[in-house]
C-alpha cells in the first residue's frame, strides 16, 4: 500500500533546489520533519518503493536513511521497519537552547592583549570539508581498510607502554621509519635522535617559538605566508618581520639592523604562492642565518606532491650542521584528523627541545604512532603517495583548464608551480577577494582570500581553490558556481 509518507516526501523533493540527488533528498526529508510533516513515530516509506517513486537509485536513498539515522532524525526497529525518532522534536529544541546559549555577546574583559590581537586575526575556517577546500587531501582515497588491519594487529598484543604517557618525543619506531624515509625521499639529514613526533604543525612551530624565543624577540615570516604561524607569533609576543616572496621564493633582507631569531619559509613550495626557492637564495638564507646566528624552521609544506621534474631536496640537507629545523606533516599526505607531526631537530636543540615538550603537552597516540611506523616501513606510505601524486595531478590539470575556459588565462596566479593541492585564481587589484569568498563559502564552495595571507598593507588578491579533495564529476559543476560569483563582482 502505498504511505502518505511517500507523497509528503515527493512533494518536498520536487521543491527542493539542489544538483546533487542524495543531499537534495537529505535536505528534503529533514525540513519534513522539522516542519512537522512527518511527525514523530511516523513510518518512512521503503528504500525501495521511495527511490522508485522519486526515480532514484535506492543506493542514494540508503545512503540518505543512513545519515539521518546517525543524526537520530530516524530509527530502525527490528522487523517492523524504520520510523521518525520519537524525541526528535525534544533533541532538536535542546539543541535551538543551546544555540541560543553560544548567541550570547562575547565578554572579551578578562582576555589577554595577545588574546585579543590573536581573535582579531583569526583565519581558521568553521568548514574543513567542501568543495575546493585548500590544504585538504582526498581522505576518501587513504586505505582506512589496510591501515585499520595493521591496527587491530597490534591491538590484539598491546605492549601496555603504548597506553600511557610518551616520554620520549614518540615511538622509536615511528621515528625510525621517518628518519629513513625522510633521508631518502627529501634528502633529509638526520639520526633518529633528532626526531621530535608532534600533534600536527602548529604544536610544532608553538613549540619552537616558545622554546627558542623571549618576548620582544623578532622572527622573519614570507609575505604572503602561512596565517597560523603569524598567530602562534602573536601568543608569544615576537615581533613580525614579513619580508616579500618572488619567484625565487623569500628575499632576504640583504642589510638588516634586527637579528631575527627565526626565519619561517617554505621553500619547496612556498605557501600560499607555489614558488619554489632557487638554490642561489637557499644558500644566501643559510649564510646570513649563520651570520645572525639564527634558525631557519623550515615548514616542507605538501612537497611529495610534485607533478613535473625532479623532487626539490629539502632545505636542511643542503649543509652539513645547518642551522635548521625541518617541520613536516602526515595531514597532508594522509588526512588531518590524525593529528601527527614531527620536527628534525639540530643535535644541540633534540634533547632540551624534546624535554620542553614532554613538560607541556603530555604526548601520547603510542597504538597510532605504532601503526603508523609498521605502514611506512611496509611500503605502503610510499605507495600512497606516487597513488595521489598521479590523481592529484590530473585534478590540477583538470582545474587550470576550466580556469583557462571560463575566466581567462590570466586568471592564473604568477607563480603557480605544477605542485601542491592547490592553485591561486589571480584576481584584478581593485577585486575585494574577501567579498568573492564568503559569497562563495555560502554556497559550499570553500576557497580562501588571498589578501588574509598578507601582514602588511599591500596585498594581492586572488582565492586558493584546492582541488585535491574534490571529486571529478564535482569539479566543472562547482566551478562554474565559482566563475560566475567572480564575474558578478
Amino acid at each position: 500500500m502505498r504511505s502518505l509518507a511517500v507523497d509528503v516526501i515527493k512533494q518536498a523533493f520536487s521543491l527542493t533546489p539542489g544538483e546533487k540527488l542524495h543531499k537534495k533528498l537529505y535536505v528534503a526529508i529533514c525540513n519534513c520533519i522539522l516542519e512537522g510533516s512527518l511527525r514523530p513515530a511516523t513510518r518512512m516509506p521503503p528504500s525501495r518503493d521511495l527511490a522508485t517513486e522519486l526515480t532514484l537509485s535506492r543506493n542514494t536513498v540508503l545512503r540518505v536513511y543512513e545519515q539521518l539515522q546517525a543524526e537520530g532524525y530516524i530509527s530502525t526497529r527490528t522487523s517492523s521497519g524504520t520510523f521518525v525518532t520519537e524525541s526528535v522534536l525534544d533533541n532538536l529544541n535542546t539543541q535551538a537552547a543551546r544555540a541560543a546559549q553560544k548567541s550570547t555577546p562575547e565578554d572579551r574583559s578578562s582576555l589577554s592583549e595577545r588574546a585579543l590581537e590573536l581573535l582579531e586575526n583569526a583565519s581558521a575556517s568553521p568548514a574543513q570539508w567542501g568543495d575546493f577546500i585548500p590544504g585538504v587531501p582526498d581522505v576518501n582515497s587513504f586505505p582506512h581498510r589496510t591501515f585499520k588491519k595493521i591496527y587491530d594487529r597490534i591491538a590484539r598484543r598491546l605492549d601496555p607502554r603504548c597506553l600511557t604517557y610518551d616520554a620520549a618525543g614518540g615511538l622509536e619506531e615511528l621515528k625510525s621509519a621517518l628518519s629513513d624515509y625522510l633521508r631518502t625521499a627529501r634528502g633529509v639529514k638526520c639520526s633518529t635522535d633528532q626526531i621530535l613526533i608532534t600533534e600536527g604543525i602548529h604544536q610544532a612551530l608553538d613549540l619552537v617559538t616558545r622554546t627558542l624565543c623571549n618576548p620582544g624577540d623578532s622572527a622573519w615570516i614570507e609575505e604572503p605566508g602561512y596565517w597560523g604561524i603569524k598567530n602562534i607569533l602573536r601568543m608569544n609576543a615576537v615581533n613580525i618581520s614579513a619580508l616579500a616572496v618572488d619567484d625565487q621564493g623569500l628575499v632576504p633582507q640583504a642589510v638588516s639592523h634586527e637579528r631575527p631569531k627565526l626565519i619561517f619559509v617554505t621553500p619547496s613550495h612556498q605557501y600560499p604562492l607555489g614558488s619554489v626557492m632557487s638554490l642561489p637564495r637557499r644558500q644566501q638564507l643559510l649564510a646570513q642565518a649563520r651570520k645572525c646566528h639564527s634558525w631557519i624552521v623550515e615548514d616542507d609544506y605538501d612537497s611529495e606532491f610534485r607533478f613535473s621534474g625532479q623532487p626539490i631536496p629539502a632545505l636542511q640537507g643542503l649543509e652539513e650542521e645547518s642551522p635548521v629545523i625541518y617541520i613536516g606533516t602526515f595531514s597532508k599526505t594522509l588526512y588531518p584528523a590524525l593529528r601527527l607531526g614531527y620536527v628534525v631537530l639540530p643535535p644541540p636543540l633534540a634533547a632540551p627541545l624534546k624535554k620542553v615538550h614532554n613538560e607541556l603537552y603530555r604526548s601520547g597516540h603510542q597504538l597510532i604512532q605504532a601503526a603508523l611506523a609498521e605502514f611506512i616501513t611496509a611500503g605502503y606510505y610510499a605507495a600512497h603517495i606516487r597513488k595521489m601524486r598521479q590523481l592529484y595531478s590530473k585534478r590540477r590539470n583538470q582545474l587550470v583548464e576550466l580556469i583557462k575556459l571560463h575566466l581567462g588565462e590570466e586568471y592564473l596566479g604568477y607563480y603557480n608551480s605544477n605542485a601542491g593541492l592547490h592553485l591561486i585564481i589571480q584576481l584584478p587589484a581593485a577585486s575585494d577577494d574577501i567579498s568573492m569568498a564568503r559569497q562563495a563559502n555560502a554556497a559550499g564552495i570553500l576557497v580562501r582570500p588571498l589578501s588574509r595571507y598578507y601582514f602588511n598593507q599591500l596585498k594581492s588578491k586572488g582565492l586558493l581553490v584546492g582541488f585535491a579533495s574534490i571529486k571529478d564529476s564535482d569539479m566543472l559543476p562547482s566551478f562554474i558556481r565559482l566563475a560566475n560569483i567572480i564575474k558578478q563582482q
